[in-house]
């Protein structure tokens, strides 16, 4: 017997003693979880948990739960198990229920802080990441926002959604990206140039990379904008500078992951000021980022 031959027999042991594991069922996981969500890109599995419960008011303005207020968590197959990250909109009376459940089912905090500031009621955002089976993972994640009132049921059947009180094509060529509308806010999702990973593991997009911008209108062409700049260590003081330059308010820098590659920071920010004024400073800013396609 030659030795190709030698080479395909012990190829197809291996395949019969080693069998493909089955596609992780994400039916399962947003049952186990109590919302279903979708499957995005890098064969992301994410889901949407809007704290639309909460009547946050920062600066006179009404915060929509798009604009500040997203709880989310995301799930990617991992070899024969899942890994999931996300980020929970807490008050501060819900912090250390929902830290106990996670802590007793193995999922690991990695950050807890502000987004804004001068927010009334004060939230919190506490960062997650768990690895294992992705149906358990899910089944921890309910159980610790069971101490919240997180709504997990469907929405009701949403008229549809007037058109947004700003120039959405301005903002678009801007800030050289284009937006989608949800809930009464325009948001942009801006990846980086590179793809960094937790781990050891990639971390697409969906799963908390991307630099968010978001653009509530507030009247008389005027928006309250906030979101968050994922940046290497190089590029935080030059943000800054443009942010601040630019009349926005910088309101926290600090990491969501423990062991990414490159070491990244999250600088959140705000301001309620006329929206073109405001995405010429977003994109002065997004010029001292590496960021995909420029």
């Amino acid at each position: 017997m030659n030795m190709r031959a030698i080479l395909t027999g012990l190829a197809a042991a291996a395949a019969l003693s080693f069998p493909a594991h089955a596609a992780t069922d994400w039916g399962a996981v947003g049952k186990a979880l109590g919302k279903t969500g979708s499957v995005q890109a890098g064969g992301v599995y994410r889901v949407g948990l809007p704290r639309s419960d909460l009547k946050v008011t920062l600066d006179g303005v009404a915060i929509k739960p798009a604009l500040a207020l997203g709880s989310w968590v995301a799930f990617r197959e991992m070899g024969g198990q899942a890994m999931v990250m996300g980020d929970l909109v807490l008050t501060q009376s819900e912090v250390n229920p929902v830290m106990s459940v996670l802590e007793a089912n193995g999922i690991e905090v990695t950050a807890l802080h502000n987004h804004l500031l001068r927010s009334t009621p004060a939230t919190m955002y506490m960062h997650i990441d768990g690895r294992g089976d992705a149906v358990k993972l899910a089944a921890a994640i309910h159980a610790a926002l069971a101490k919240t009132r997180t709504p997990f049921g469907a929405p009701p059947p949403a008229a549809a959604a007037p058109p947004l009180a700003l120039d959405t094509a301005m903002l678009d060529r801007t800030l050289g990206a284009k937006g989608t509308a949800n809930g009464g806010v325009y948001q942009f999702s801006i990846p980086r140039a590179e793809t960094p990973k937790a781990g050891g593991m990639p971390v697409p997009p969906p799963m908390g990379s991307a630099i968010g911008i978001n653009f509530q209108p507030t009247g008389a062409g005027k928006a309250a904008i906030t979101g968050d700049f994922v940046l290497t260590a190089d590029e935080v003081n030059p943000v800054i500078k443009a942010l601040r330059a630019g009349g926005i308010e910088v309101t926290a820098i600090h990491n969501h992951m423990l062991n990414d590659e490159p070491r990244l920071f999250f600088m959140h920010f705000w301001a309620n000021a006329d929206a073109a004024k405001l995405a010429r400073a977003l994109r002065a800013a997004l010029d001292r980022v590496k960021v995909a396609g420029r």
